[in-house]
């Protein structure tokens, strides 16, 4: 070990010392400075004669625009091969980040007008790693060299997440004849990370407003990426849905908003990182409880509005789950003796110490409200403890050496539950009319479901549905492998779901019926799936990661009529039913047969249609599973007995 001490020494003393850093290479954004040393030896030193580091690492002003496309649009009063071109950054080369790529304003002629960017450039856009020498270096988020430091969900460097909370969920589209808009989320200033997905007819816009009160609104018109009030926005338009990315963070509050283009509904799905805005600053020490002679003071803690730079209430605070309200500290004080001693006084343990007057509040009233912000209020007053623990109240000037606890603060300003209406199921038939059902549920304000909505404006969640195939089969040969009619029964063609690199539903095979004659039902497992493409592995997600309806796990299956259900057919009758197969769709058919009794005497009833499957040719009645092929007709009623009941 003394010899490799020895040797790194003798090699470093062949250097001579660093020399001192070079001016940086940007004022902004983020530069490079060298320093140089020089070789003292005749003969070859190891190690390095350069060392870097970084330097300037302010943001630059908006309108500075991007220090690659500086340097492209530097060669624009210089002729490429007998011509002037404006030249356009080419950003994110995979192969040679740091090489001059630039292309001509209009054409698609891309060039490498240097080898070397200048020291400083971003090696890729959306990265804080920069180009040194021509090589790309690691930068991390504290902006040094080499270091891999990274900023978390919240955009602080090197966090734990704390500072800000996770903002999913789903705005589903209410058409309404006096309403053109609507609101879908509001994404407050500060947030990270936004997403927004919508499908359907509609389209997305947006308005904005500063915390000076400035408003805006974009129309995302079309697609393409810009700013909106210094954020940087990228919008994709496409037939059927359209993308809103936001890297954030945001400048300023922005209102996602919905306008209505068309009959049928539209979806959006959203996600964002909002930032915690109120949190818990611990306060300064208040005054020491005796003058001279030792006392006891303590620290307190206050909700603090990071965006208005004020104190609010401690209701703010407690919003969030993930604040954590800090303990007060206690610290001896004044402990000099007093002028009339002779001596010290007697240090005592903090709890037996005369008390300050305190302000002491009776608790909270209920809340006004209990959802969508209502007011509590609450009487303090100033009071005094003596030695023996008795209180009594005092002036209230006494107690003003801390601000008065507040009298009237709101409550559940939370959104109140709301109906969200899921994707709607496939028609309940494969042709003609028939029916379709959905999910309905009253959700919280943090997506859970609960109670609380109303009755009134819930969503409905059936309607009739119209599949355009007619409801007759088609005549034709009898094919090779016919099997009896009762035992027909249309097949799912499913195309095999394959999984991507974008989260999606993959079912899997149908099990058997759960019967082996009569009407029984088919299982299968959905599952939400990805393909992670730097494992070539698939791996399972949680469902709520898959957009877009999940497939059926559920549905229904005929295995042919049980035994009593229909006659049993010998050999012979099976073949001669396999011959007539062709014209067996014209032999039975649903008929109306009358109605029912009315179901009330008097005061106003109904009567139901009586429906049966008939042979046309002899007119009498089959059995059901004669007509399987054909569409059973809906269901009728008609009023009956209107005339009022005698008084009783």
């Amino acid at each position: 070990s003394s010899r490799t001490a020895r040797s790194e020494e003798d090699r470093d003393s062949l250097w001579d010392a660093w020399g001192s850093w070079s001016e940086c290479s940007r004022t902004c954004g983020g530069g490079a400075s060298y320093s140089l040393r020089r070789c003292l030896s005749s003969k070859t030193c190891e190690g390095r004669n350069i060392r870097y580091r970084t330097c300037s690492n302010v943001d630059c002003p908006p309108e500075a625009g991007d220090f690659r496309a500086q340097q492209c649009s530097a060669h624009n009063d210089v002729k490429y091969q007998g011509q002037f071109y404006e030249w356009l950054p080419v950003s994110n080369d995979p192969d040679n980040p740091c090489s001059l790529k630039c292309q001509a304003t209009g054409a698609a002629l891309v060039v490498e007008l240097a080898p070397k960017v200048l020291d400083g450039t971003r090696c890729y856009t959306e990265s804080l790693d920069m180009c040194i020498s021509g090589l790309c270096q690691i930068v991390g988020c504290d902006r040094q060299l080499g270091s891999a430091v990274k900023e978390d969900n919240c955009g602080v460097c090197n966090g734990d997440g704390s500072t800000c909370r996770l903002v999913r969920g789903q705005y589903k589209s209410q058409l309404s004849a006096n309403k053109l808009d609507d609101t879908v989320v509001a994404i407050p200033y500060g947030s990270r990370q936004v997403r927004l997905v919508l499908k359907g007819p509609d389209h997305l816009y947006l308005e904005t407003k500063t915390l000076q009160g400035v408003k805006n609104e974009n129309s995302l018109s079309s697609t393409g990426s810009f700013l909106v009030d210094n954020s940087s926005i990228d919008f994709q338009k496409f037939p059927d849905k359209e993308i809103l990315r936001i890297p954030g963070p945001l400048t300023a509050d922005f209102t996602i908003k919905i306008r209505y283009a068309g009959a049928a509904d539209s979806s959006v799905q959203f996600i964002f990182y909002q930032p915690i805005i109120h949190r818990w600053r611990e306060t300064d020490f208040f005054p020491c409880s005796a003058s001279c002679g030792g006392g006891y003071q303590l620290t307190s803690a206050e909700c603090f509005d990071l965006r208005s730079n004020r104190v609010v209430a401690d209701q703010y605070c407690h919003y969030y789950p993930e604040n954590i309200k800090p303990k007060p500290k206690l610290q001896e004080c004044n402990l000099d003796p007093c002028p009339a001693s002779d001596g010290y006084k007697q240090i005592m343990p903090y709890d037996l110490y005369h008390p300050l007057p305190r302000w002491e509040s009776t608790p909270w009233t209920a809340c006004s409200s209990s959802c969508g912000g209502g007011i509590q209020s609450r009487s303090v007053s100033c009071v005094e403890e003596d030695i023996q623990g008795h209180i009594s109240p005092v002036e209230e000037w006494k107690c003003m050496y801390t601000p008065k606890m507040p009298v009237v603060q709101p409550c559940n300003i939370f959104d109140c539950p709301k109906w969200l209406a899921q994707e709607w199921t496939p028609c309940t038939v494969t042709c003609g009319q028939g029916l379709r059902y959905r999910v309905v549920l009253c959700i919280d304000h943090r997506g859970m479901h609960t109670g609380g909505c109303s009755p009134k404006t819930k969503p409905h969640i059936k309607e009739e549905c119209i599949v355009p195939t007619p409801c007759y089969k088609p005549k034709e040969k009898l094919p090779v492998e016919a099997k009896l009619p009762w035992y027909k029964q249309a097949q799912e063609l499913e195309e095999g779901a394959v999984v991507s690199e974008e989260p999606s539903f993959i079912p899997e095979a149908w099990s058997t019926c759960s019967v082996t004659c009569g009407v029984g039902s088919q299982v299968r497992l959905v599952k939400c799936q990805v393909l992670l493409s730097f494992s070539q592995s698939v791996a399972d997600l949680p469902i709520d990661e898959c957009e877009g309806p999940k497939p059926v796990s559920q549905r229904a299956c005929y295995s042919g009529p049980c035994s009593g259900d229909a006659t049993e057919y010998t050999p012979e009758e099976t073949e001669l039913l396999y011959s007539s197969l062709q014209e067996f769709d014209e032999l039975y058919d649903w008929e109306y047969e009358g109605f029912t009794e009315c179901s009330e005497s008097c005061g106003g009833g109904v009567q139901e249609a009586v429906v049966s499957c008939l042979n046309k040719q002899t007119r009498e009645t089959a059995d059901e599973t004669l007509c399987v092929t054909s569409r059973r007709p809906p269901q009728l009623l008609k009023a009956c007995s209107p005339d009022p009941c005698p008084p009783r």
